[in-house]
Formats: C-alpha cells, structure tokens, sequence
C-alpha cells in the first residue's frame, strides 16, 4: 500500500492520520475501538479496500501515535470534530466513515453534528443498547496492563475474540490514557462502556440516530456486545436507511478476526449503494 501521514490541526487538537491509496478517490475513514489505534488490526481490510478504489483515511485518536489534545472534559462532540476538521483538510466531502466498536458512537456523533462531511455510516460491531456488565466492562478489564496476562487472554476470549481464535494479538496495542478519555466523554454522553442508557434527554439519544444519513450496520456472529436478541433493533428504529448483515465466525474485535469476510461487506455495499462507481 502506498502510506503518507499528515497532522491536521483542529482546534485545540492535533490529529495524526494515516492517509493510505491513490488521491482522487472517494475517501473511506475509519474510526478505532475503545483504547486502540487504527493501524495493524485494519492493515488487511485497507488494502483489500484501496484495491477496490477508495482511499483509506486514519485518523489516530488524541494520545495516540501523534495525535494530540486535551484529554480530559472531553466529548463525543469534540472527538467527531476532530474527524470532520480531517475529512476537511485532507478529504474529499462527503466520506464514507467507518466506526469500529466504540468508533461507532464517534461516527454517529459525526453524521448528527457534521451531516456534510459524511455520505454513509458503517458501523462494525456496534453494540446493542442492553449489554451485561461483565462484558460491559471488558475493554477496561483488558486494556489494564496491571492484571495476569492469563486473566486479560480470559477476558479477551470472553468479550473480543470467537471461540478457536488467537485473542492473544490484543494484549498489546493499548492506550491507557487514551481509553480514559474516550470512556469519560462516553460516559458524559450518556453511554457506558458500549451502550446506550436509553435516557432521552442525554446527548447520546440525539447521536443513536446518526442524523439523517445511510447506515451500514454490520454484526459480528459471536458479539456479546451486541446478541442476537438485539439483531434487527436498529431498523426497527430507523428503518429502510439502515441495511444490515452479519459476519459469520467473528466477534467483537472483528478485523483481526475476518478481514476479507469485513472488507467483501463492505465493497460489495458501497457498490451496490452508489451504483457500482468508485470514482
């Protein structure tokens, strides 16, 4: 893959992204999960998806690689200003976003406060609204490097990985102070650590909808964040705008997992929603 990295400045932040294919093709960006970057796990998924004909944008969030910003009182609002301050500078309006896990509630906030700046939301292993605090609380659990390197695999085998795959890629490749702020602006939007507190009033309700725009929801098989009780919840919402599908042998930490099955989805889409073009 041809790879550049630029920063982009926006307000008080400084955004780190990685900008992977060809200028001049429409721009695919992808937001990472709770505490993690967006390098290795999406590696694979990004090169099968340049090879299509779109260009990868990645922005690192604040405190990672060298993204930079204020960590503390902090926002969904804020950290969705930072994506559209990049798709601004480096992007071709609107993009197709991508959020992963905790990436999707950045992405949600994106399409309700920059409706401009998004064509179409994907949202990959999205969690359900009704979670069980033992999984609620993974993330954390695995992310504290402080705990046994044999509790954390459990964890991961529990919350992140489908049964016979190697969780083991994910003891490392954490932010701590990274997780911290993204878990208080979750919090602070009215979410926990995936999902929704179904409070009316909490900036989080606004966000669920993700404005007005296309969505592309796509569940992992064996995602405890989101059971296969909660399946068709978000049509049921939102109805025709929202397409959905499900990626077999996969859970929560998906492209680590089932690359070319993610990358297969995807493509095929953004094909079939924008009439085959790429260009």
């Amino acid at each position: 893959m041809r790879r550049r990295s630029e920063i982009v400045a926006v307000g008080p932040a400084s955004i780190e992204t990685w900008v992977d294919g060809d200028d001049g093709h429409p721009d695919l960006v992808i937001l990472p999960s709770y505490g993690r970057d967006g390098g290795d796990d999406f590696d694979p998924f990004t090169a099968a998806v340049t090879a299509a004909g779109y260009r990868v944008l990645r922005p690192q969030p604040r405190g990672i690689a060298r993204s930079t910003g204020p960590m503390t009182g902090v926002t969904l609002g804020d950290l969705a200003g930072d994506i559209a301050g990049v798709i601004g500078k480096l992007g071709t309006e609107p993009a197709v976003v991508l959020g992963h896990a905790f990436g999707n509630f950045v992405g949600r906030a994106l399409a309700a406060d920059h409706p401009g700046a998004i064509s179409v939301l994907i949202l990959a292993a999205a969690s359900g609204k009704n979670i069980p605090p033992e999984i609620n609380s993974a993330p954390f659990r695995a992310a504290d490097l402080t705990v046994p390197e044999d509790e954390r695999l459990a964890v991961l085998r529990q919350a992140f990985f489908a049964p016979g795959h190697d969780p083991s890629a994910w003891l490392t490749g954490w932010y701590p102070e990274t997780l911290r702020m993204q878990r208080e602006a979750a919090a602070a939007s009215g979410s926990t650590a995936g999902g929704a507190d179904g409070n009316a009033a909490s900036p989080l309700s606004r966000y669920w909808t993700a404005g007005t725009v296309p969505i592309y929801e796509i569940t992992a098989e064996c995602d405890p964040f989101h059971p296969k009780d909660q399946w068709g919840l978000l049509r049921s919402e939102l109805g025709s705008r929202v397409t959905s599908t499900v990626v077999e042998d996969a859970s929560h930490a998906l492209f680590p997992e089932q690359p070319a099955a993610v990358a297969e989805a995807v493509i095929g889409y953004l094909r079939t929603a924008t009439g085959g073009r790429t260009r």
